[in-house]
């Protein structure tokens, strides 16, 4: 997840960045807004689809350990089961 907040933050920085230029670029005001809306979108896009690809495996990790928890909780429990049957014979 770490490399998942950089490449955020890389993004959000490379948008910052070009926005800054533009704004400080020589061009007139309807080109300059349909530069900063073409590439925020694009941007935009971009945030989207790395905040999917961790969800996704944020959402992975969390179904794995789900399972593993469940696994060890069955194993106790028949350990405990056993460890009954056992005291009882």
């Amino acid at each position: 997840m770490n490399s998942g907040k950089v490449a955020l933050g890389l993004l959000a920085a490379v948008a910052t960045g070009a926005v800054l230029g533009m704004l400080f670029a020589p061009a007139k005001g309807a080109a300059l807004r349909r530069k900063i809306r073409s590439v925020g979108e694009k941007e935009f896009d971009g945030m989207k689809e790395k905040l999917g690809e961790v969800v996704d495996d944020l959402s992975e990790k969390y179904e794995k350990m789900k399972h593993n928890v469940s696994d060890f909780s069955h194993q106790r429990m028949n350990k405990s089961a056993e460890v009954k049957t056992a005291e009882s014979n």
